[in-house]
């Protein structure tokens, strides 16, 4: 058992010893606190270093905010515009904005903000900015180098920390003027949240948040108990009815779904001096034939328990999804594919080969993580009906690194930002050792696309371009197309909540399950009884 499972497991038992059950029952402790369990813990709450990146950061408020509905509104800002050449934005903020310090939020703080996240080149990626100034208190303008369609993406997730009071700490003293600030963070146990009371949104109902970081079996027994209101858990284990909790199936687009190595093995290495390319994942035969032999469907009702749906691409349900990416599961046509293309089961041991190569790769996923394993095994255990052999193995995500270009990966993405896609398929960023492009996929159309849809003035050009990335109807990322991917299923973040507490209407999840529950903190309440 790993040191951080021990731990969430101790913390759960002091919760037991330290918070009354109330005869066995499960009752709230009063009506204006919570106690929240999640499984990962922020490694800061500093939004220029990735705190809240691809949700609101709750600590600090945004320019823009995404509703749950995914359109923008405003916050920060009450009006914004953009030059006819689709380089200068100019943003005019509220006047009754104002830090926990009690200092007023200005223009100078935002283009402080964004020039601090672009010098710090972490999560927030900004390189596309020139530069931000303050043109008065309440004005401030921002000049991108060309023009950008996902900078309000970005923005709805980048909190505005203050210029005064900013310094390499500020991760853990946090001041901002978000509907919640930092009252405790006990480093591997909990953080607490208290209501700012002074919020121009109006304060929230709940006023004190704990949030607790617990394995998905601490957190089960912590329901059980009664001493937390909301916790996390998963597709195994949501099936276990608590008394006084009920399930809540969060949609998101949180996939898990094969990276298929696109090029050959030439003998070659990545910058990181990895091997790269794969003899049998670069014929596209065998990575569309895995595509349409995987039944999805299948596995999300039983490898997840009905917790999930069937996955198409790395954006489904967002409003830059192209639907013409779905496949049916067609084995027959998969065999066809594989046989037009020379593969044959010469010696009957049920692997297909051609040119003495068989039909057989290696899939890796991070040990420990028994979702991805059981996707990974459920799917390689259909396409041996086509006569493909996918070898699963868990390993350390440093050796996944290493195996990446070559071997197959269980990978998981999921985003609230168009940006995930062009990262992931940019030729220019194949083979880094980032986690976006390890398969390889480099081509000239797809980039066409990707710029036209970055350099786009409006949000619904833009999108017809993300959607072509996918598939103009002649080719694409998509399954149908050039398949680098064999997407699998979305993840339903399956979330165990107290009766008579309402968690809003939360909005499509991006990858994580934790952090993306609490970006709508604000508008929790416990029911009238």
């Amino acid at each position: 058992m790993d040191i951080r499972k021990i731990l969430s497991l101790l913390l759960a038992a002091l919760l037991l010893l330290t918070v009354p059950s109330c005869g066995g029952k499960s009752y709230p402790r009063d009506r204006d606190s919570i106690v929240i369990a999640i499984g990962s813990e922020p490694e800061t709450l500093d939004p220029v270093k990735g705190w809240g990146h691809g949700n609101y950061p709750i600590v600090q408020s945004t320019l823009v905010r995404y509703t749950a509905g995914l359109d923008f509104e405003n916050d920060l800002a009450i009006d914004y515009t953009l030059s006819d050449d689709g380089l200068v934005w100019t943003f005019t903020l509220r006047d009754d904005a104002y830090f926990t310090d009690g200092e007023r939020v200005t223009a100078a703080d935002v283009a402080f903000t964004l020039e601090t996240a672009k010098s710090a080149h972490g999560s927030v990626d900004l390189t596309y900015m020139e530069k931000s100034v303050p043109i008065d208190d309440r004005t401030v303008e921002v000049t991108l180098s060309g023009p950008t369609s996902i900078f309000l993406n970005t923005l709805a997730s980048v909190g505005i920390v203050p210029e005064h009071a900013y310094s390499e700490d500020y991760g853990i003293s946090p001041i901002g003027s978000g509907p919640y600030k930092l009252a405790e963070w006990r480093p591997q146990e909990q953080l607490v949240f208290t209501a700012n009371e002074n919020y121009y949104g109006g304060a929230p109902s709940i006023k004190t948040v704990t949030v607790v970081f617990m394995s998905e079996d601490a957190a089960l027994a912590a329901v059980r108990a009664g001493q937390v209101d909301v916790a996390y858990s998963s597709a195994s284990l949501g099936k276990t009815d608590v008394d006084g909790y009920h399930i809540e199936a969060i949609p998101s687009a949180d996939n898990r779904g094969f990276t298929m190595p696109v090029l050959p093995d030439k003998g070659e290495t990545a910058e990181n001096g990895a091997p790269v390319g794969n003899n049998v994942t670069c014929n596209i035969e065998i990575r569309q034939a895995v595509a349409y032999g995987v039944d999805r469907q299948q596995i999300a009702d039983t490898v997840l328990n009905g917790f999930g749906r069937p996955a198409y691409s790395e954006n489904d349900g967002m409003p830059w999804n192209n639907p013409e990416v779905v496949i049916e599961t067609d084995r027959e046509y998969a065999k066809k594919l594989l046989a037009d293309a020379g593969w044959s089961d010469t010696d009957g041991d049920g692997i297909l080969e051609r040119d003495g190569i068989k039909a057989e790769f290696n899939c890796i996923y991070p040990a420990g993580d028994s979702v991805r394993q059981a996707v990974a095994m459920a799917a390689a255990e259909q396409v041996k009906d086509i006569g493909i052999k996918i070898n699963v193995e868990g390993t350390s995500w440093d050796e996944i690194s290493r195996r990446m270009f070559s071997d197959a990966v269980m990978m998981g993405w999921g985003s609230a930002n168009p940006n995930e896609t062009y990262y992931l398929y940019r030729s220019e960023g194949a083979l880094l050792d980032d986690f976006y492009n390890p398969e390889g996929y480099m081509s000239e159309v797809t980039d066409t696309y990707l710029d036209a849809a970055m350099k786009a003035l409006t949000e619904s050009e833009a999108n017809e371009y993300w959607k072509k990335v996918q598939w103009d109807g002649t080719t694409g990322t998509a399954m149908k197309g050039e398949c680098p991917w064999v997407w699998i299923v979305n993840l339903d973040h399956v979330t165990y909540v107290r009766d008579g507490l309402s968690i809003g209407e939360q909005p499509i999840h991006g990858h994580g399950h934790g952090l993306p529950l609490i970006q709508n903190l604000q508008d929790w309440f416990w029911e009238e009884s």
